[in-house]
């Protein structure tokens, strides 16, 4: 659906991506790790056209593709939820739902809302998702942080995302909230939408992932299919690999 083939993103002298490669398919998970700094924003930036790569080829069902805005690559079905959600919390959850989407009886800019249906539509793409709300007129402030992800994430879905790019989905999350929001994914997983999971969470990615891409400092330091790797052996290369061991043997000879 989206490939990266040998991507970077260069300003000026700076290298913030190098020669990444990435795949993403329909109904599948694809889980990209990395500590800060690591090159996860960059890469989001250019799969959601916020900004162009500078090298290699970025296809799009298979054309090769450079977006000019975000607007655009949410025009071929690729829709970003970034951690701030781009929800406004004192607006009912509907309004949030259908935000810069309203749906209106007649011409722009005297035309009413179609309030009722917006709500009913919203509510039955809420519970679509497993998120049942006792009142759709609430603040979405007043949801808990996984219903909000999950209201954006319902929210892209019904807008007609193929794609979903989630930056950090559970960064900022207690365990049953996390929990909510890894259910959320694997909803959309199941709906069809090819999945890119940004986290530096390898448990997080674990549970729901299909196939795990670590960045470290702009490069590509593992590739794997679930199949392939353990949690074990993916909590390792996130947490260092190769840097732990030298700093443990520096450290085993310490005074």
């Amino acid at each position: 659906m989206i490939e990266l083939i040998g991507a970077g993103k260069s300003y000026g002298p700076i290298r913030a991506l190098h020669d990444v490669s990435l795949a993403v398919e329909s109904g599948s998970v694809t889980c990209v790790l990395g500590d800060n700094g690591a090159g996860k924003s960059t890469l989001i930036g250019i799969m959601s056209g916020l900004h162009p790569h500078t090298s290699g080829e970025l296809r799009v069902d298979g054309a090769a593709t450079s977006f000019s805005s975000p607007r655009e690559a949410l025009a071929r079905g690729i829709a970003t939820v970034y951690q701030g959600l781009a929800v406004v919390p004192l607006m009912p959850v509907w309004r949030n739902f259908f935000l810069g989407s309203e749906l209106i009886a007649g011409r722009y800019p005297l035309a009413p809302m179609r309030i009722r249906e917006m709500k009913r539509v919203a509510d039955a793409a809420l519970r679509d998702m497993g998120i049942a709300l006792a009142d759709i007129d609430q603040p979405i402030g007043t949801l808990s942080g996984g219903q909000r992800q999950g209201v954006a994430i319902a929210r892209a879905i019904h807008f007609g995302a193929r794609v979903l790019i989630l930056d950090e989905p559970t960064a900022a999350l207690g365990v049953k909230q996390s929990g909510a929001v890894l259910k959320h994914v694997a909803a959309a997983r199941d709906a069809g939408i090819g999945v890119v999971f940004i986290t530096h969470n390898p448990h997080h990615a674990f549970l729901v992932g299909d196939h795990f891409v670590i960045l470290k400092l702009g490069a590509v330091a593992l590739d794997a299919r679930r199949a392939d790797v353990t949690l074990d052996q993916l909590t390792t290369q996130m947490a260092g690999g190769d840097e732990l061991e030298q700093l443990a043997h520096e450290l085993g000879r310490a005074p």
